[in-house]
């Protein structure tokens, strides 16, 4: 007579061990991939707070330099207008000299028997007009105005023959145009005076 033997209830226990290791190593991996996911977040949010720290410095610092390009070109501007201030001084300062030598100039050269009425002057531009005693006397000093190194392109415009107020003796009445010029630049004067150097005096050599 032989044994039988039953073996369903250790089969039973084995398929329940198994499937809880099955369940335990699913729950550990559920719990590393929540945990790599976790860490991923927060890796992934400290980066994005850090970019966002970086933008808002270099932000900053964009303005600042923003700021000082302002400065930079509002103090170029002041430094533009008080150059153009300077030069307008200085061409005010040159021209009331060459106004001198001008006037001077003009009443050498001015010959007997002409006199002016009235003078108009526009940057180089000057409008003569006045009397003289005859036509010729006008051309002298149309010809003078030519020779002068501060006058050129004399051009006579209107001449008139009237009776005179006083004398009653006819006198030619003109209007002549005439162009202003300035015999050196005073800077090509400058740069010539100090390219002149005093001269050594040699020293002889004694016997």
């Amino acid at each position: 007579m032989s044994t039988r033997i039953n073996l369903l209830p250790w089969r039973d226990i084995a398929r329940r061990e198994q499937d809880k290791k099955i369940l335990g190593v699913s729950a550990a991996l559920w719990v590393l991939t929540a945990l790599a996911v976790g860490l991923s977040f927060l890796w992934m949010s400290g980066r994005i707070d850090y970019q966002n720290e970086r933008n808002t410095f270099l932000q900053k610092k964009i303005a600042e330099v923003e700021d000082e390009i302002k400065e930079i070109n509002e103090i170029r501007k002041q430094k533009d207008h008080l150059i153009a201030r300077m030069e307008i001084i200085q061409q005010l300062q040159r021209d009331r000299t060459q106004v001198v030598h001008v006037f001077d100039d003009m009443v050498r050269k001015l010959p007997k028997g002409v006199y002016f009425t009235k003078l108009k002057k526009l940057n180089r531009d000057m409008t003569i007009e006045g009397y003289a005693q005859s036509n010729a006397r006008v051309s002298s000093l149309m010809r003078n105005l030519e020779s002068s190194e501060w006058f050129t392109a004399a051009n006579l415009d209107v001449i008139n023959v009237t009776d005179g107020n006083e004398s009653g003796a006819r006198v030619s009445k003109f209007n002549l145009k005439v162009k202003q010029t300035s015999i050196k630049d005073e800077k090509q004067e400058t740069t010539e005076a100090k390219g002149k150097k005093p001269k050594r005096k040699k020293r002889g050599t004694q016997g």
